[in-house]
C-alpha cells in the first residue's frame, strides 16, 4: 500500500490574495452610510483570529452580524475572488489536477463562494471543507451553521480528528488556525505563506516559511510551474534607485536586498543587479558573482564595469545609454523578462530574442561561446533523450550563442546534466 501525502490548504490570503468575509463587506456595505468604520471593524476581528489574540468563533460571529449580506452580493464576490487568486497557485494548476486526491482546502470561510473559486483548480468539491451560510427565503445572509467544527475556535483541529486521514499532512496558511493543526500534532509540518501578508507572530512558529506556493513545491520535490522559485534569486539595488523600479522587482517575487555599495557577502549569491547611474562593479567582484545571470542599469552602464566579462560569464546586461526618464520602470521589466521569459530585447551586450512564454512546456536556456557545432550537440542530446521539441530559437552575435529551447514537459533530468557538459557552454538554465 502507497504512503499517502495530503495538502491542507488554507483560502483566505492563502489560495486568495484577499480575506474574503473583508471583500463581502465592501461589495454589501457599498451605499452604507457608515461603511468606513464598519470596515474597519470586519478587518480587525479578521486580524484578531489570525494572530490568536479573538477566539475564531467570537471573531466569525462579530464579523457576520456586520455584513448585511444577501445572495446577490454573494455572486459580486465570486466574481471578484476569481481575479484575485494568489499568482503562484493561480500558475500551478496542473499540480491540483495531478494530485485532486490529495489536496484539501480547509477554511474557517464559507462553501459558498469558496467553491465556486477553487473548483476552477481541479479541487474536489468534496474535499473543500468550510462553514455555510444560514439565509432568509429571500436571500438575505443572516447566520451560519453553527453546528459545523469549522465555526468554533479550533475547529480545523477538531474537523482533522474527525476526518482521520492516513499519511503525512502538510498544512499551508497564514493564519493561527492553520498553526493550531501543527500544534496538535496532526500534521507532520506547517508552512507559513507569506506571498499575499506575513503575520509575524505565526511565521515566528511555522516550521518553514514559503513567500510563494512555488517554495513549498519546490522544498517537497513536487512538479511546478517554474523550476526555481523566484523569491529564492538574490536581486540585489545598489544606489539611489526610484521605489517604482524596487517595486516592480517586489512585485514579480524576487528577493530584494537595496544597499549603497556591492557588499561583499552578496558576492557568491547575486543573481540580479539593478545599478542607479553612476555606480560601478568592480571586476574581481564581478568576475567573482558566478551566480550572477543579468544587470539592469539606470543610465549608461559604459566604463561602469566590464561588458567584455559580462559576456563571457552569460551575463545579459540592460542599460539606458540615452538616460529615457522610463527608464526607472523599462530597465526592472527588462530583468523581470529574462529572468522569467528569457527575453534579451534591448540588451546591450547579447542578441535580441523576444519569445512568449508558452503553456505545457518546459524553456530551456544554453548560454554558449559562439563556435561551429552546438546547436547540432544540443540536438544530438534531445534526439537521445527522446525530448519532443515544441520550439527552438537561437540567436547569436561575435561572441556568444544564445540558444532558447521549448520542450515537452516529459524529460529524464540526466538531460540538464548533459546540455551543460557540452564543451563550450557557458551557461544553462531552465526557467520553467
Amino acid at each position: 500500500m502507497n504512503h499517502k501525502n495530503y495538502y491542507i490548504i488554507d483560502f483566505d490570503s492563502t489560495f486568495t490574495q484577499v480575506e474574503a468575509l473583508d471583500e463581502l463587506a465592501r461589495i454589501s456595505l457599498n451605499k452604507h452610510p457608515d461603511k468606513e468604520a464598519i470596515f474597519k471593524k470586519i478587518e480587525d476581528y479578521t486580524n484578531l483570529a489570525m494572530e490568536g489574540k479573538l477566539s475564531f468563533s467570537e471573531s466569525l460571529a462579530k464579523r457576520v452580524q456586520l455584513l448585511e449580506a444577501n445572495e446577490d452580493h454573494l455572486k459580486q464576490l465570486i466574481t471578484r475572488l476569481k481575479k484575485k487568486v494568489s499568482a503562484s497557485f493561480s500558475r500551478n494548476a496542473a499540480f491540483f489536477k495531478k494530485h485532486a486526491d490529495e489536496v484539501l482546502i480547509v477554511s474557517g470561510g464559507f462553501k459558498e463562494f469558496i467553491t465556486p473559486v477553487v473548483s476552477q483548480y481541479h479541487i474536489k468539491k468534496e474535499n473543500i471543507y468550510a462553514n455555510t451560510f444560514v439565509t432568509t427565503g429571500d436571500g438575505n445572509i443572516i447566520d451560519y451553521d453553527h453546528a459545523n467544527p469549522l465555526s468554533e475556535e479550533g475547529g480545523k483541529v477538531k474537523l482533522m480528528r474527525q476526518l482521520e486521514l492516513k499519511g503525512d499532512l502538510y498544512g499551508i496558511g497564514d493564519g493561527y488556525s492553520d498553526y493550531q493543526l501543527r500544534e496538535s500534532g496532526l500534521i507532520k509540518k506547517f508552512y507559513a505563506f507569506t506571498e499575499n501578508i506575513a503575520r509575524e507572530s505565526i511565521v515566528s512558529k511555522a516550521d518553514h516559511i514559503t513567500p510563494s506556493f512555488d517554495e513549498f513545491l519546490y522544498v517537497n520535490n513536487l512538479p511546478r510551474a517554474i523550476s526555481y522559485p523566484k523569491n529564492r534569486i538574490l536581486c540585489l539595488v545598489i544606489g539611489d534607485i526610484p521605489k517604482e523600479s524596487i517595486a516592480l522587482l517586489k512585485r514579480d517575487g524576487f528577493s530584494i536586498r537595496h544597499k549603497t555599495s556591492f557588499e561583499e557577502k552578496y558576492v557568491a549569491d547575486v543573481g540580479m543587479i539593478l545599478l542607479a547611474d553612476g555606480e560601478k562593479i568592480e571586476q574581481e567582484k564581478l568576475e567573482r558573482a558566478v551566480k550572477l545571470k543579468t544587470i539592469g542599469y539606470l543610465g549608461s552602464a559604459k566604463n561602469k564595469f566590464s561588458f567584455q566579462t559580462c559576456t563571457n560569464m552569460g551575463i545579459v546586461v540592460f542599460d539606458d545609454p540615452k538616460s529615457n526618464p522610463r527608464s526607472a520602470s523599462f530597465i526592472p521589466k527588462r530583468l523581470a523578462d529574462f529572468m522569467n521569459k528569457g527575453t534579451t530585447y534591448m540588451s546591450g551586450n547579447f542578441p535580441n530574442l523576444q519569445l512568449p512564454a508558452i503553456d505545457k512546456s518546459h524553456r530551456l536556456i544554453h548560454i554558449h561561446k559562439n563556435v561551429p557545432g552546438i546547436m547540432a550537440q544540443i540536438n544530438t542530446i534531445f534526439a537521445k533523450h527522446d525530448i519532443n521539441i515544441v520550439g527552438q530559437f537561437l540567436m547569436t552575435n561575435a561572441s556568444v550563442g544564445y540558444a532558447i529551447t521549448d520542450i515537452n514537459t516529459e524529460y529524464d533530468k540526466q538531460l540538464f546534466k548533459s546540455l551543460k557538459k557540452i564543451e563550450n557552454t557557458i551557461k544553462f538554465r531552465v526557467l520553467y
